[in-house]
C-alpha cells in the first residue's frame, strides 16, 4: 500500500471509564490534506480515482500496514501463554540469526548480547523474536491473534479495514520467523494497534470507543451521554500487567528512551516495517503507547508512511511532540 510520503496519523484514546479523545498532531507535523477542501465537489471524481495516494482514505481506521516490531506485543503474549516459565527465557543475540536458508538481522546488525524476554522486547531484538517464532505453535499463535481481533470485527463507529493474520498449520518456519518480528503477511491499522494498546493499559479489557461524549441542546441541557462500557476481554489482567512492564522497559531503557524523564510517564513499543515499491525498499515508522502508566490516561498510535531516514520524522519524536502539546500547553 502506498500513502503520502512522510505522512503520519495520530490517534488518541482515553482509557477505562473516561471518554474517548481523538486529536491530530500539531500543525507543523500535519500539513493538512493534499487536496483543496474548497474545491472538493468539483475534484471529487479525480480524488476518488487516485489509486496512487488515496487522498480520501482515512488512514487511522482504513490504512492496512505491516506492523513491524509493534507486533512483538502479540508475539510476546503468545510466548507467555505457551511457556509459563517465560521469565526464564534466554537468548544470546549476535546481531543476526540464520536458520536453513534465511538470515534475519537486528537493526544496524546491533549485537544485543545475552537477553531475557523483557530485554528482547525493550531492545526490539529481531534475532530473539525470530528465535521465539520458531518455538510457537502455529494454531495457538493464530488463536491469540484472533483474540486480539485480527481477522475479526472491530468496535468502531467509523469505516475500517479488518486486520489480517494468515499464519496456519502450513506456515513455513521462515514465515514464522518473519511474522514473529512483525513482517511477513500481517496487516493492521493504526486504530487497531491503539485498541490493543488500550486493552493492555486497561488491565486486559477493551473498552468500546466512541466519538461523542454527550449531546446538549441550545440551552446547554444534556440530552444524551455516552456511558463507557467494556467491549471484550482481550487478555488476563496478569498478562496485561506483564506486557505493561515490557512496554515501560521500552521507554525506560530500550528503543524509546526519548520519552523518558517527562512529567508524564509512558509505556510503548516502537516499530519499523519494511515494504517494497517500484522505486525500491521503503519503511514505515511506528510507535504505540499510553501515558501515566500507573493510572493510564491516553493512548497514542503513530505511523509515518515511507519514512526516509530523517531522525526528526521518526515516530517516537513525533509522539513526544504530540504528548508534550497535551501535557505542557
Amino acid at each position: 500500500m502506498r500513502g503520502f510520503s512522510r505522512r503520519h496519523t495520530m490517534h488518541w484514546e482515553r482509557i477505562g471509564a473516561r471518554s474517548w479523545l481523538w486529536r491530530p498532531a500539531p500543525e507543523k507535523f500535519l500539513p493538512g490534506p493534499s487536496y483543496d477542501p474548497n474545491t472538493i465537489a468539483q475534484d471529487w471524481e479525480a480524488l476518488n480515482a487516485d489509486s496512487t495516494y488515496s487522498p480520501l482514505l482515512n488512514r487511522v481506521t482504513q490504512g492496512a500496514y505491516a506492523p513491524g516490531s509493534t507486533f512483538k506485543i502479540v508475539t510476546a503474549l503468545e510466548y507467555m501463554r505457551e511457556h509459563p516459565d517465560y521469565q526464564n527465557y534466554s537468548y544470546n543475540c549476535e546481531g543476526s540469526i540464520s536458520y536453513e536458508d534465511i538470515t534475519i538481522r537486528c537493526f544496524d546488525s546491533t549485537v544485543h548480547g545475552l537477553e531475557d524476554l523483557r530485554s528482547s522486547f525493550a531492545n526490539s531484538c529481531n534475532s530473539s523474536f525470530a528465535n521465539i517464532g520458531l518455538m510457537l505453535d502455529r494454531n495457538s499463535y493464530r488463536a491469540t491473534a484472533e483474540e486480539l481481533l485480527f481477522n475479526k470485527k472491530l468496535p468502531s463507529v467509523l469505516d475500517y479495514s479488518k486486520s489480517s493474520f494468515v499464519v496456519d498449520e502450513n506456515t513455513s518456519d521462515g514465515e514464522m520467523m518473519m511474522t514473529a518480528m512483525g513482517q511477513g503477511n500481517t496487516l493492521v491499522s493504526p486504530y487497531h494497534m491503539a485498541l490493543i494498546t488500550q486493552a493492555i493499559a486497561n488491565g486486559g479489557t477493551l473498552m468500546e470507543p466512541y466519538l461523542v461524549d454527550k449531546v446538549t441542546n441550545y440551552k446547554g441541557t444534556e440530552i444524551r451521554k455516552n456511558v463507557p462500557k467494556s467491549y471484550k476481554k482481550l487478555m488476563t489482567s496478569e498478562e496485561a500487567l506483564q506486557l505493561k512492564d515490557y512496554m515501560r522497559a521500552v521507554v525506560d531503557e530500550g528503543t524509546a528512551t526519548m520519552l523518558s524523564g517527562q512529567s508524564y510517564s509512558v509505556a510503548g513499543k516502537t516499530g519499523t516495517a519494511e515494504y517494497s515499491m517500484i522505486d525500491g525498499e521503503k519503511t514505515h515508522s511506528w510507535f504505540v503507547g499510553f501515558t501515566n502508566v500507573d493510572n493510564p490516561e491516553l493512548v497514542i498510535s503513530v505511523i509515518i508512511e515511507g519514512y526516509d531516514g530523517n531522525a526528526g520524522a521518526k515516530a517516537v519524536p513525533i509522539a513526544k511532540q504530540v504528548l508534550d502539546s497535551y501535557y505542557y500547553q
